[in-house]
């Protein structure tokens, strides 16, 4: 066991250091190819070269359960998706200044699920542009210039964003500007966590007022997912929106992995906490894989950016991005996904908890929809079990499930299948764990 923080990528992550470099061509050419910026996950990496629903192959016709990758929303190549996306590209795909009547169909159809508040779109490639974004409008709409964000956040990959990304940073920490206050949960707030998390920003905000960097913005991902899974109880978030706004703030809903139907109960995470957003960022499952990812806004914020700055993206709302995009929208509508991972969600949740009376290693499970968080914890003292939750990660790829962990101390196995998982495929993830588990006791 070991209580030691751990970075968002840690607890899976292939050990470039190790034999298994050698031992495979491709990983060296990998290696060479990238170096220190490549990412495996795996003691032993994975060639993959199709997929299917919630399913992966790989080079030797293995076949995995995706409990992983959150990107591919709707299913790995779904059939809707890519014909969408290949129709297209086969009649225009350009730049994004010039009309496009699928994507302003798109935007329509997009600003259909958000607060009326939310009347502008602006589309960027990637969820971290998204996010880079934000903060530049929150500082010129504020006059401020400082975040509050939770500890063990993840927002993106910008150098500006970045510095709103604890969990990012392998060394240091965030600078003044940046407050970082403890996750949602029991740990750090006992029985009132709404009450705990207001607390929690206000002094954040006395701090950055001290500081004298006043307070631009509350960054925070409604699921809290890099955190460790946080979802209740639903409407803790409201007070410290509030207090955030008495203070001048803005609070800028991060959606990028809770949004699109994820948590069941609602389509967008902060929905399921009764506020409205100033700024609501998305990507990843956007586009199922397609890189298209945007920023929704108030239009009198994005006027006052605007009449200082100005911005457009290139590639950001491009035919081809809009096709993509409005096809995972009717994908999840025609096939009912937001009550499926209602559903299916609630159902993983019962069973996990069945399993949990019988294994102390158990410690809790938290989420809604199909966003999961699982803690591995001591049996005996009840501490962050983060050794076991490497072997578990590990035992399950060796019983072809994929699944990654996430928290400060990586003991939190993120569970976030494809939105198109059945019982079926439930059932063998559950008979999955309880393998490894067993195997691990023994």
């Amino acid at each position: 066991m070991s209580n030691n923080k751990r970075g968002i990528l840690d607890m899976n992550a292939f050990d470039a250091s190790s034999q298994e470099s050698i031992a495979s061509p491709l990983l060296k050419r990998r290696t060479d190819n990238i170096g220190a910026a490549s990412v495996l996950f795996y003691k032993k990496p994975i060639e993959m070269v199709s997929a299917r629903g919630c399913w992966m192959t790989d080079v030797a016709g293995e076949r995995y359960l995706d409990f992983y990758n959150n990107v591919p929303s709707v299913g790995h190549c779904h059939p809707h998706v890519t014909a969408a996306i290949t129709q297209q590209l086969e009649t225009l795909n350009t730049n994004s200044r010039y009309l496009s009547e699928i994507t302003e169909s798109y935007l329509e159809k997009l600003k259909s699920t958000l607060p009326p508040e939310l009347k502008n779109v602006v589309m960027t490639c990637s969820g971290s542009e998204a996010n880079d974004l934000a903060m530049r409008i929150a500082k010129t709409n504020t006059g401020s210039q400082g975040f509050i964000v939770t500890a063990t956040a993840y927002h993106g990959n910008t150098e500006y964003v970045t510095q709103v990304s604890p969990s990012a940073l392998k060394h240091g920490v965030c600078p003044d500007y940046v407050v970082t206050i403890p996750e949602p949960g029991s740990a750090a707030y006992g029985d009132d966590i709404e009450a705990g998390f207001n607390q929690a920003v206000s002094g954040a905000i006395a701090l950055l007022t001290d500081r004298g960097y006043g307070v631009a913005a509350l960054l925070c991902d409604s699921i809290f997912s890099s955190d460790g899974v946080f979802s209740d109880p639903a409407g803790f978030l409201k007070s410290a929106v509030d207090t955030v706004h008495r203070a001048g703030g803005l609070y800028i809903a991060d959606e990028v992995q809770p949004g699109f139907g994820r948590t069941g109960d609602c389509f967008w995470g902060f929905q399921r906490h009764g506020v409205v957003p100033d700024m609501v960022t998305m990507g990843k499952p956007m586009g199922n894989g397609f890189p298209v990812a945007a920023l929704v806004v108030k239009p009198d914020l994005l006027q006052n950016f605007c009449d200082d700055v100005g911005y457009f993206n290139t590639f950001g709302g491009t035919p081809v991005a809009a096709a993509a995009a409005m096809a995972v929208m009717e994908v999840i509508e025609q096939e009912g996904l937001q009550q499926n991972a209602k559903t299916i969600g609630l159902y993983l949740r019962q069973q996990l908890t069945l399993l949990s009376k019988t294994d102390k290693r158990i410690g809790e499970i938290r989420g809604a929809g199909l966003f999961i968080g699982l803690d591995l914890c001591d049996p005996g003292t009840g501490e962050p079990a983060a050794q076991l939750a490497i072997q578990v990660i590990n035992g399950l790829r060796d019983e072809k499930v994929l699944i990654g962990a996430a928290g400060p101390y990586g003991h939190t196995l993120k569970i976030r299948p494809p939105l198109c998982l059945n019982q079926k495929e439930a059932d063998f993830f559950i008979d999955a764990i309880k393998k490894v588990l067993e195997r691990l006791a023994n």
